[in-house]
């Protein structure tokens, strides 16, 4: 005969229940200094609101691929268009956000805060006027004193920007590093994959400005695309149009001399002086055709530039927001206390997992 033993072990939570519930003092004291500390830490923390907009930038016939590539866009694959598709295309516009150039840009953009108190450009403001944690603030103080001791704390011979537009790209000094950073923490730009569909988003202390910027980022934005897809176009235009006026010149040069010939020899007839008029004839024949000419490349390279010069369709404009995007102080500071329960629990738990483990067996015979 053939006893087989299946055994299975099984953790009783009513046990685990129990043993905490008979320490519940020690959670209550844990739980009413976390309220504490994390109220101390939540708190002084500035409110920040968010404005998002969304655009659809005009996607021609060059430059969306076909219905091949319409069709793989809808799956979130981009297999590209033909040789004509623009280098910079909407999947890179994020990227754009994270350059020195195009986040220094933004800092002439004129802004107001809600309360009317503050009017100036968007450096000055996030330099000066930019509301703080003063535990931050304090813990970076003492930081800073105590790297200045150990000598740890490098003097930066930059020179300090005090304005806008004295903003350098190319080198800055670490607090307008800083800044730039923070500027790009506070715009984030995503792009859809189905329907290239653009979404800035803006965070900013005050909702009037938050607005304000998604607006003009939004434009900025738009300026640069266009700037870009038009630049070859517009080189054109300048091109032909100072091929036009070349020509217009050389044919009024042409035109001059032909009639002041004419004026000066109405009345001889010797052949001589009619084939020099028959010369100067053809000359000013060759330089209308050729400002003719002109024209018409003018023309086609206007309209080409306007073909470039993409249309945008505003699909959420910008809004003032009215509550709040955060910080989530009640949601912080439950998730403070679910932390910390956790945690609690596992330390006064700890070494005695093995007396709340129940093996429940069967037994079954074979003969």
């Amino acid at each position: 005969m053939e006893q087989n033993n299946n055994q299975e072990q099984v953790i009783d939570l009513s046990k685990i229940i129990h043993v905490l519930w008979q320490r519940r003092r020690t959670f209550y004291k844990v739980w009413a200094w976390t309220v504490v500390l994390s109220c101390i830490w939540i708190f002084p923390q500035p409110r920040y609101y968010t404005c998002s907009v969304k655009l659809a930038p005009e996607m021609s016939g060059e430059q969306s691929g076909g219905g091949l590539s319409g069709l793989a866009s809808s799956f979130g694959i981009n297999i590209g268009g033909d040789g004509n598709q623009d280098a910079i295309y909407p999947l890179l516009y994020p990227e754009l956000f994270k350059s020195p150039e195009f986040i220094v840009g933004l800092y002439g953009i004129l802004v107001t805060t809600k309360d009317g108190k503050i009017s100036t450009d968007y450096f000055t403001y996030m330099k000066k006027h930019q509301k703080k944690n003063f535990l931050m603030a304090g813990i970076r103080n003492v930081t800073e004193k105590v790297k200045g001791i150990l000598g740890l704390k490098k003097e930066d011979t930059t020179p300090r920007i005090t304005e806008a537009k004295g903003v350098n790209p190319f080198m800055m000094n670490k607090k307008d590093f800083d800044l730039m950073e923070l500027v790009m923490d506070k715009i984030s730009c995503s792009v859809e994959n189905k329907n290239n569909v653009i979404t800035v988003t803006v965070r900013d202390q005050d909702p009037l400005v938050c607005a304000a910027m998604a607006d003009s980022v939004k434009s900025h934005l738009q300026d640069f695309i266009i700037k870009y897809r038009t630049s070859k176009a517009i080189e054109d235009v300048a091109h032909y149009r100072q091929m036009r006026d070349s020509a217009e010149a050389e044919y009024i040069i042409a035109m001059d001399k032909y009639s002041r010939f004419c004026d000066m020899h109405k009345d001889i007839v010797l052949q001589s002086y009619q084939s020099q008029q028959d010369k100067l004839a053809g000359e000013l024949s060759l330089k209308q055709n050729s400002l003719s000419v002109m024209e018409t490349q003018l023309t086609e390279a206007k309209v080409r530039l306007q073909e470039k010069t993409p249309a945008f369709t505003t699909l959420k404009s910008a809004i003032v927001p009215v509550r709040p995007a955060g910080p989530k102080r009640m949601f912080f500071i439950f998730c403070m206390l679910m932390f910390t329960s956790v945690v609690l629990s596992l330390y006064l738990l700890r070494g005695e997992l093995g007396k709340f483990i129940v093996i429940h067996g069967a037994q079954g015979h074979n003969s």
